[in-house]
């Protein structure tokens, strides 16, 4: 026995050590740019999936530091095609007939080939599934009516809605078809809720052009598998990535666990009566990225690709009129990103790029009507001239609708997601950032995911893209420090103070510096009109005139300094859990760093400084903490790159790693200031900022139902009297039978308590639905939640549990 105990024991360790070496050959391979053999050779060798082997690389990089930039990006690139070649292929198996396997084989074959020829993105999940429609619409054009589902079947069997021209003189020679069945086309996306206008785009431009260099385009029938095979076996190996064809093979190196799959099938199926039964469908990825373009396209039916009435009323009301200017600018951005465009996912996908230039126009108009009127009704004035007449203005808004259909159509982790709508239309990053929050105001229609990913680009925003060199934000900080400027970026004292504003768009480019309060001598009388057009005879060295202080600078510190400590609290709780005192001392030298040596962002990232100054303060409070134990607490953080800590900017031209940026740049910057947390007498602690939960979520507003145009729902109001709303004097006066709720809930208590403690927790309804726990778990009880409520059932469940049982008891006795 114990020897059969030794085999599998030497067999586990045989094949364990295999799969590590496996992925050693693919990270070198792949870090060298030599591999002469592709990923499912790989994951043939060592018998693993593409999840499997993706994981066990990431393991590695975090036991041993080893990946680079480039293996990562590669793995992130590999794992996403790789998500949406599934969600591709579950979707075909849906769509596609049963019978002659060959055709359906040769139909995926074809359309793995295409979506190699026609995309620079193959990650692309919304064109890829276009090209998959028009490969599906010649396989059904070509295959034998009685293959087909009689849906198809009769859309086939009926005349073609349109024929080609420019092969009509060509007629007598061979049977003519048409280039696209517009009909059968039309079927397709109505039957897969994709827009048809799109797909007969990417018909006529990508899959005829594939179908042309192949020779395809006026074949009789469907090309065999074996012609197929050939073509897609030089682009796979080409490509040195998995086999798309095993999927259709069922092959274990691209299958994933059922339990896996039907996760992918998350939406609740609501529980209703016989007669009022509803089907909902699964939300897949495919349904999911449709469903968004179709409620981005709903909100947008109302708008059109010129002003309205009301928008042109306003720019005829402006002392210069800018119709004509934003015109121009529309048409010569417009060209820069379809051509762009082109150059990101594939050279024909131009006419593409213009289709969703003209999405982000409508919802520029449309927001920018909706400022106006905002403007209109806080200032009582209708003559916005200068606002309209501000460059910046118009394209940061362009800018920001077009970031807002680019995400609907799932471009995030692609070739063409933020910030590379910015350099498109040569925007500088604070521009940028000064018009998302208003955007957000002004559009109530947007969805939860998109308000989400324009709060994610705002965070980037601070964190780096800010910071480069050339950024406005340096022009502004330079102002506002030179020639003795009396007032701060930011006051610390303002921390603790709720992050609330009435600055829109409009102060943040009109006035971006706040009116001149200047120190007048006593007997001035401090009039406008003195102000404006008189200065005091004399004035002491004491009382130089205050500087103005930009409001876009001031509120973007107000953000950055909350944003700081919010992912020093968290880094903090993963590595200082027993040690709590030093949480405010490393923000204080944090937000010392980003006020006074704000130099030291340029280039860099804000999580470097975070990183270096919680170093520097373990060092000399004698904590042993290192920076590689810090640096692998950072990757579980959300939105990480190892980039940061890898790739730091030193000198001009030079980067090395974190610590290298510490001892040569970081320490030597701020060696006084550090030291003095060493003595008896350190530093006054920086007040901690409130953090708020989110800036973009309003409560007041409604929330659509996801997939309907024209259903919301708003929240439950507080009742007149309920505590929530009282004054601190009125709170004490609290009647204890408001808070307890209906009589109803009394039966449910009852219940619980006679029941099992499974089905107590899980039949327990107090009004109100516990927080599903985050994705990230903290050391400390209690910091689950930036306002530090504990949100685990637990907790919430021990003592009313307790207590109930035992009265229940009393009453029995």
């Amino acid at each position: 026995m114990s020897v059969i105990k030794k085999n599998i024991v030497l067999f586990l360790f045989q094949d364990s050590q295999k799969r590590l070496w496996g992925a050693c050959l693919y990270v070198s391979a792949t870090d060298m740019d030599v591999a002469c053999f592709t990923l499912t050779q790989v994951l043939k060798a060592v018998s693993l999936n593409v999840k499997q082997f993706l994981a066990l690389v990431r393991k590695l990089d975090v036991n041993l530091d080893t990946i680079s930039t480039k293996v990562n990006s590669a793995l992130t690139r590999l794992e996403k095609k790789y998500d949406v070649t599934l969600a591709l292929y579950q979707r075909f198996e849906n769509v596609s007939f049963q019978r002659e396997r060959e055709t359906i084989r040769s139909c995926w074959t074809m359309f793995l080939l295409a979506k190699g020829r026609a995309l620079q993105m193959e990650d692309d999940l919304v064109i890829s599934f276009q090209l998959l429609l028009c490969t599906l619409e010649l396989c059904i054009k070509r295959c034998p009516p009685d293959l087909l589902q009689p849906l198809y079947s009769i859309k086939v069997q009926s005349p073609p809605t349109r024929t080609s021209r420019r092969n009509q003189s060509k007629a007598k020679s061979r049977p003519v078809e048409p280039e696209v069945d517009l009909q059968l086309l039309k079927t397709l996306c109505k039957e897969n809720e994709c827009n048809a206008e799109e797909v007969k785009n990417v018909y006529q431009t990508s899959f005829s052009a594939f179908l042309d260099s192949l020779d395809l385009s006026r074949a009789p029938d469907f090309p065999q598998v074996g012609v197929l095979n050939q073509q897609y076996e030089e682009h796979y190996l080409k490509s040195r990535d998995f086999d798309g064809r095993l999927f259709f093979d069922g092959d274990e190196t691209v299958l994933v666990p059922k339990v896996e799959i039907s996760q992918v099938e998350k939406t609740p199926k609501k529980n209703l009566s016989d007669e009022d039964t509803v089907l909902i469908p699964p939300q897949t990825p495919i349904r999911a990225a449709m469903n968004s373009i179709q409620q981005l396209r709903g909100d947008l039916t109302s708008s059109g690709d010129q002003p309205s009435t009301n928008l042109a009323t306003y720019f005829k009301n402006c002392t210069v009129d800018p119709t004509q200017e934003v015109l121009k600018r529309l048409e010569t951005l417009g060209q820069a990103f379809s051509q762009r465009f082109g150059q990101a996912v594939g050279p024909r996908c131009v006419v593409l790029g213009r289709q969703r230039f003209n999405l982000g126009v409508k919802l520029y108009y449309k927001v920018m009507e909706a400022m106006l009127k905002s403007e209109e009704k806080r200032l009582s004035v209708q003559n916005f001239s200068k606002l309209l007449n501000d460059s910046t203005f118009h394209t940061s808004l362009l800018a920001c609708a077009l970031e807002v259909v680019m995400a609907t159509y799932g471009a995030a982790e692609t070739n063409v997601c933020f910030p590379w709508i910015l350099d498109v239309v040569n925007l500088a990053a604070f521009d940028f950032y000064k018009v998302i929050e208003s955007f957000i105001k002004a559009d109530p229609t947007l969805s939860k995911d998109i308000v989400k990913h324009l709060e994610t680009c705002e965070n980037l925003i601070m964190e780096r893209i800010a910071w480069r060199t050339g950024s406005p934000l340096f022009e502004l900080l330079k102002l506002e420090h030179e020639d003795g400027a009396a007032e701060q970026v930011e006051t610390p004292a303002s921390f603790s103070q709720p992050l609330q504003h009435n600055h829109t768009a409009a102060d943040l480019y009109l006035s971006p510096m706040r009116s001149g309060l200047r120190v007048l001598p006593p007997e001035s009388q401090a009039t406008p009109s003195s102000q404006a057009s008189s200065q005091p005879p004399t004035q002491p060295a004491s009382q130089t005139p205050r500087l103005p202080k930009s409001n876009s600078l001031s509120l973007f510190y107000k953000k950055l300094y909350r944003l700081a400590y919010t992912r020093l609290k968290i880094l903090c709780s993963y590595l200082l859990s027993s040690h709590p005192e030093l949480e405010p001392i490393i923000w204080t030298l944090f937000q010392h760093t980003l006020q006074h040596e704000h130099e030291l962002m340029r280039g860099r990232h804000l999580d470097q400084l975070m990183m270096s100054a919680m170093y520097a303060i373990c060092k000399v409070k004698s904590v042993d903490l290192r920076f590689k134990t810090i640096v692998t607490a950072y990757k579980n953080m959300p939105n990480t790159n190892q980039e940061t800590f890898k790739h730091v900017l030193i000198t001009e031209g030079h980067y090395d790693s974190i610590i290298v940026f510490y001892n040569q740049v970081f320490m030597q910057k701020l060696k006084t200031n550090i030291l003095q947390y060493a003595s008896t007498r350190p530093p006054t602690l920086s007040p901690i900022p409130q953090i708020p939960r989110s800036p973009y979520k309003f409560p007041n507003s409604p929330l659509r139902v996801p997939g309907s145009n024209n259903v919301y729902i708003s929240p439950l109001k507080s009742p007149r009297m309920s505590p929530g709303i009282m004054t601190p004097r009125s709170r004490m006066l609290v009647s204890i039978g408001e808070s307890f709720g209906p009589s109803n809930r009394f039966q449910k208590i009852n219940q619980m308590v006679n029941s099992s403690d499974r089905s107590f927790k899980r039949t327990l309804d107090l009004g109100s639905t516990p927080k599903p726990l985050k994705r990230l778990r903290f050391d400390v009880d209690g910091q689950d939640e930036a306002d530090g409520r504990l949100v685990t059932n637990d907790v919430l469940f021990a003592i009313p549990e307790q207590k109930m049982k035992e009265d229940a008891e009393s009453r029995k006795e």
